[in-house]
């Protein structure tokens, strides 16, 4: 077979290991995690087969960090069932380059931070073989017994597929959703962090691949990621298969109706703290389909109760015309930096409206790309609030030279604490690419293909213009309704059923897909339970609430 990188080539056997096949091309092995090959991920065990081309995933690739990540998790797997035996782990979120990790059954002390940290050096430096075999679900389902690992067993009665792939290293074997690398002594750069009695698995920085990534507290983060874990357990469910017994139960219309009375009393709590601390501007931001527009939408409502009227203002509507907006030195227009809006009329327009002054509120127009002629006159009574939501609204250069007495700010994200199992979490980013995915398909003519190739590009305009502010927020208000997995996977699995490999995003759509292979789909009529009010109605349709 003959492969190729760039301007290199070379001829190989079929059947070539994948590390052999890099090494043939001077790609230095021991820093890529796994490869690509015409458009399909492999281990870097794998053999090789067929012409074509190849690259090396390292730390830099979003599914190369993934990989290592997973691996991490394993080898910290390894070293709790060595030293604590019968320990329960449970892998929780992301946070600052990192996964919070907690221990269910006691709290962690940092002697066991430390004594979890060496053992974990000691495995590295053994370069142990982590071996990838496939085993029979029926099988994998006794040795989880044995382990006395439910919600595995849980989780797998679900399952329709006959075979499972199950990866080891000595006397521990589990199952990942995912790649993996070939041995312990890939994993080399990590941290380990008491945090809050439990503890932080800390990445290695994606600019710096040898050195951890550096650990940022973000308390307002980790108190809405608690809340969530709260609300979870307050409604049973902290794995999938907790939401397939409910629906094998006939609980899912009453488990729907309690997540939807967790947000409307969350929105009355934020309602009630703008109004009682007089607050005249509420600035709305979040990342991409958090559920903000639906968020601000529904504030509004809330705020109108307590005898507030609020109105609503996009940022969008601030836009520059696309002409006026500055190039980079490539001649391209970055659409998500902070300059494509007209700040100096935004917060005129703000102190006038403070003052009791009318002003014309802009509409642009994304057709023509440029403002229409007509704005809409606004003028704030006494009482009366306005809410500009936009992902740029907590970013200081929007709110500079607007009275600080005056501004409440509200993050607002889908930051789920519900897992697939206690090893296997299912990604917050995850979860928002879902609704797009389903939102773009229903309402917007873009295909999963389109959305998928656009995602690199959103995520980085989020890491650097949306999560560098969120600490900012006076109240993070979590999206993320824990019934919404079956509800996405009604319409996205066939969607992603069958993604082409020629796909900008096909990696992703696969990685996708294979979450929702373990998610029920809701029954039509369950469907009408979802509230017209409901955040999720932004995506799925069929809401009654003006989002413009």
């Amino acid at each position: 077979m003959e492969l190729t990188y760039q301007d290199r080539s070379v001829t190989i056997p079929d059947g070539t290991p994948a590390s052999e096949c890099l090494e043939a091309l001077d790609l230095q092995p021991r820093k890529a995690l796994a490869v690509i090959h015409s458009q399909r991920l492999y281990e870097l065990n794998d053999a090789l087969f067929g012409d074509g081309d190849i690259r090396p995933l390292t730390l830099q690739d979003a599914e190369g960090r993934r990989i290592y990540e997973r691996s991490a998790r394993f080898i910290l797997l390894m070293a709790v069932d060595a030293l604590y035996p019968g320990m329960r782990l449970r892998f929780e979120f992301s946070v600052s380059s990192g996964v919070f990790v907690r221990a269910v059954d006691r709290p962690l002390t940092s002697r066991d931070i430390r004594c979890i940290e060496r053992k974990m050096r000691e495995i590295v430096e053994q370069d142990l073989p982590l071996e990838s075999q496939l085993w029979k679900t029926g099988d994998a389902i006794a040795y989880f017994q044995q382990r006395g690992w439910e919600d595995k067993i849980q989780l797998l009665r679900y399952r329709t597929f006959p075979m499972i792939r199950m990866y080891g290293c000595g006397n521990l074997w589990e199952y990942f959703y995912g790649a993996m690398v070939p041995s312990t002594g890939y994993i080399g750069c990590f941290d380990l962090l008491l945090h809050d009695r439990s503890m932080i698995l800390q990445l290695p920085n994606a600019k710096s691949p040898d050195q951890p990534a550096p650990y940022i507290e973000r308390p307002r983060l980790m108190e809405t990621f608690a809340q969530s874990a709260r609300w979870c357990s307050v409604l049973g469910v902290n794995n999938v298969s907790d939401l397939s017994d409910l629906m094998e139960k006939r609980q899912l219309r009453h488990f729907i109706r309690l997540n939807e009375a967790l947000h409307d009393q969350a929105l009355v709590n934020c309602a009630q703290r703008i109004v009682q601390n007089h607050r005249r501007i509420v600035l709305v931001s979040g990342p991409s389909s958090s559920g903000k527009t639906t968020f601000a939408a529904r504030l509004a409502i809330q705020l109108q109760v307590l005898g507030a009227k609020a109105y609503r203002v996009s940022l969008d509507n601030y836009y520059l015309d696309r002409d006026a907006i500055p190039r980079e030195e490539d001649g391209s227009q970055d659409l998500e930096h902070i300059r494509t809006l007209d700040l100096p009329l935004l917060q005129d327009q703000v102190r006038h409206l403070l003052k009791g002054e009318e002003v014309s509120i802009p509409e642009f127009s994304f057709l023509t790309g440029k403002r229409e002629k007509d704005g809409t006159p606004l003028c704030l009574g006494d009482n009366d609030i306005v809410i500009l939501e936009g992902i740029h609204a907590l970013n200081p250069l929007l709110s500079s030279g607007i009275p600080p007495q005056a501004i409440y700010r509200v993050f607002v994200s889908d930051l789920t604490c519900l897992n697939l199992d206690d090893h296997n979490r299912i990604r917050t980013t995850d979860m928002r690419l879902l609704r797009r995915i389903v939102r773009d398909h229903l309402f917007r003519n873009t295909s999963p293909r389109d959305t998928l190739a656009m995602w690199p590009s959103v995520r980085r305009g989020e890491e650097t213009w949306v999560f560098p502010y969120q600490e900012q927020a006076d109240t993070f208000f979590n999206t993320t309704l824990h019934y919404e997995l079956p509800v996405l996977r009604h319409y996205a699995y066939e969607l992603l059923r069958e993604p082409d490999p020629s796909w900008e995003g096909y990696l992703l759509a696969l990685r996708l897909r294979k979450t929702l292979n373990y998610i029920p789909d809701i029954d039509e009529d369950l469907l009408n339970e979802i509230p017209p009010l409901s955040l999720l109605r932004e995506f799925i349709g069929g809401g009654t609430i003006e989002l413009r």
